[in-house]
């Protein structure tokens, strides 16, 4: 007897057959989450750049809360505007889609909200950056635990969703891209 999972509604989906909204496995949505760090690199190095030359920074501790502040909302608008066409690139490449409860492409104001929501990954471990004087090393391993215990959280969702989807009413999906039949008599 296998253990079967919680399932919400199903996407409608023409006259097709409905596709059952699961969530991804916990090591699939982990792994989208990795390789969007890695593509958020770019994001991070064409922002830097466009910001210190608007500002003619010219040392990297120059105007430091003023670019970060210009990164937060450039990665809310990053974010924002590829969460509500249903996917970034990463999680594209994972087949993974965010949809809200009822199924559907989120809305910008709540992708917008899922973003806020989203910094509850980082900011406990970084609000005891200050008071504790932490080393990097203590706060790299600090924000790994956090990192793995918010995870695991997911665990304890009847969806198996992230707290900060559910905060925002949005929910991660499996989704697998449909493949589009070349027409009839084209050579490939």
């Amino acid at each position: 007897m296998s253990a079967s999972r919680p399932q919400g509604p199903s996407l409608p989906a023409g006259d097709a057959v409905a596709i059952p909204l699961e969530a991804p496995a916990l090591r699939r949505r982990m792994a989208c989450w990795l390789y969007e760090g890695m593509l958020m690199f770019g994001v991070v190095f064409i922002a830097g750049y466009l910001f210190s030359t608007l500002t003619q920074t010219r040392h990297a501790l120059d105007n430091r809360h003023a670019l970060q502040a210009f990164l937060f909302v450039v990665f809310g608008i990053y974010f924002t505007w590829f969460w509500s066409r249903g996917h970034t690139l990463a999680m594209k490449t994972w087949h993974i889609r965010l949809v809200d409860r009822a199924g559907r492409n989120v809305s910008q104001p709540r992708a917008l909200a899922r973003y806020v929501l989203s910094w509850l990954w980082f900011l406990p471990p970084l609000a005891l950056l200050a008071p504790f004087h932490l080393s990097g090393g203590e706060l790299l391993v600090l924000m790994a635990g956090w990192v793995l215990v918010w995870a695991l959280l997911s665990r304890l969702h009847p969806q198996r969703q992230f707290l900060h989807d559910a905060l925002a009413g949005t929910r991660l999906i499996h989704h697998e891209a449909t493949r589009r039949k070349p027409p009839k008599g084209a050579d490939a």
